[in-house]
């Protein structure tokens, strides 16, 4: 069972994407993991043969856990072993039933399932679900409780520090204007994909902000992979990550960008995207806010806060004049690197924002 995220201490196994005797290669989807924030596509990380499945659909299972044996290439079967004892038989339901037992809180252990092979339905759900019960929580209660979990130990665990800059974006947004000019409408780049190019430039210059802090020592990654804070329409909030983004132009991380909030948004991530975030990035603008001071989602060691552009007064040679600002935010790990690390930073993202057509 893999870990899905900081305070994940187990997931239900909803479905097995293969059987035994399969091939499967790095990358390959394998399963379905139902956690409290979503269900997750699981990719396998060895290529080899599917030689037995340990778990089965339905299982709840902590973190650490076997779900199954996958013979790596070349290597022969695994000696047959004493059979471990059976776990007691689990019970079989419906994607859909499940959710609907999660929204209102019904023991699906306790149900007897009227489908094809005793499998529980939504209907059966539904009947099972008493009027004279306690109230269910509301849905999206258990992803808030995975937020809670995660913020919680962030806070005690991380000394942050804050840092703020004011960043002139005319030549920034008259750049994109231009570029977007010469492309059809669906194909336009959005400003948010412009500071992620941006942002992930400047960790190439400043890369002690990118990676994590783990046994007393800070861990710099190699690859820059953004996690993306997207808002869930049930409520809520994800932050699967746009992988390897220091390789991308403006335009992938367009395409980046647009893919992954709607494969969030409807359920289809892959555990690779929550799970190797070296840093995320927040967004706010659209919704009005200034300056995002956020909160660092361990065990990474930074985030970054973008606001909303504002036409603000900004002096140029003795000159007042209005120019389109953003403010830009760093909540950093003072474990891992101090002020001035993170005022370089800004720095840097401010530089490569007046030279847009670098990006």
């Amino acid at each position: 069972m893999p870990s899905l995220g900081a305070d994940m201490t187990e997931g239900t196994l909803a479905q097995w994407m293969v059987k035994p005797g399969d091939s499967v290669k790095r990358g390959d989807i394998i399963a379905i993991i139902g956690t409290e924030k979503a269900d997750i596509e699981v990719e396998v990380y060895e290529s080899g043969t599917v030689e037995k499945l340990i778990a089965n659909p339905g299982d709840k299972l902590p973190v650490g856990a076997p779900l199954a044996i996958i013979r790596g290439e070349g290597e022969v079967p695994a000696v047959a072993a004493e059979a471990p004892p059976k776990a007691a038989p689990r019970v079989k339901v419906s994607p859909a039933a499940r959710k609907l037992a999660q929204e209102l809180g019904v023991d699906l252990e306790k149900i007897q399932g009227s489908g094809p092979g005793g499998v529980i339905e939504r209907s059966d759900v539904e009947r099972a679900a008493k009027p004279a019960a306690p109230p269910a929580a509301a849905p999206g209660a258990g992803m808030r409780r995975a937020i809670a979990m995660a913020m919680a130990r962030s806070n005690r665990e991380i000394p942050h520090y804050y840092l703020s800059a004011q960043i002139d974006m005319s030549r920034a947004l008259g750049w994109l204007e231009r570029f977007n000019q010469q492309r059809p409408i669906e194909a336009r780049v959005l400003p948010a994909a412009m500071l992620l190019r941006a942002a992930a430039l400047s960790l190439v210059q400043v890369p002690e902000l990118n990676g994590f802090y783990s046994g007393d020592e800070l861990k710099v990654s190699a690859e820059i992979h953004l996690g993306v804070a997207i808002s869930i329409r049930r409520g809520g909030l994800m932050i699967p990550a746009i992988l390897s983004a220091q390789q991308k132009s403006v335009e992938a991380m367009m395409d980046s960008l647009r893919d992954l909030i709607t494969r969030a948004r409807s359920g289809r991530l892959r555990s690779s995207e929550i799970t190797e975030g070296t840093i995320t990035v927040t967004n706010l603008g659209d919704l009005g806010v200034e300056t995002v001071f956020g909160v660092i989602y361990p065990p990474q060691v930074a985030l970054i806060g973008f606001g909303r552009i504002v036409e603000r007064p900004w002096v140029e040679q003795g000159t007042l004049v209005a120019r389109p600002v953003l403010t830009a935010t760093l909540a950093a790990d003072h474990r891992a690197t101090d002020g001035h690390r993170g005022a370089q930073f800004l720095q840097a993202l401010d530089r490569i924002l007046q030279e847009p057509e670098k990006l």
